[in-house]
């Protein structure tokens, strides 16, 4: 690795420092009562093995840019509003911070992700 190269957890923290609030997992009932779009990013294989997160769309991860911004013609219906609140859902909460910062790159500005994925989800059914 050359001496100016960037290794992920300073990658993560610098997504992180742009993103608005991150919330967590108790706060998704009021995020979906305000009409905060959910998205859950995790692979299939995640989905079947651990479950589906309710109230959640599901956009693979590979074409969340086209389907989200509002600009493109490959979006779903649900993406027309750049000032729409978005939380990304990954399994634990890193991924979906740089596909958040990738959003917001596209002009979601308020786009970001739940902290601790949908295993802090998970956990906070379990207490």
């Amino acid at each position: 690795m050359t001496e100016d190269a960037v290794r992920i957890d300073q990658v993560l923290a610098e997504v992180r420092a742009g993103l608005p609030h991150r919330p967590g997992p108790a706060e998704l009932p009021a995020l979906v009562e305000r009409g905060a779009l959910i998205v859950d990013i995790r692979p299939v294989e995640q989905r079947s093995r651990d479950g589906e997160l309710p109230a959640a769309v599901v956009i693979d991860r590979n074409v969340l840019e086209w389907r989200l911004d509002p600009t493109s013609p490959d979006r779903i219906p649900e993406a027309t509003d750049p000032d729409r609140e978005i939380v990304l859902v990954c399994n634990e909460g890193y991924a979906s911070s740089i596909a958040a910062a990738s959003l917001q790159r596209l002009g979601l500005r308020r786009a970001t992700d739940l902290d601790g994925g949908y295993r802090a989800v998970v956990a906070h059914r379990l207490r």
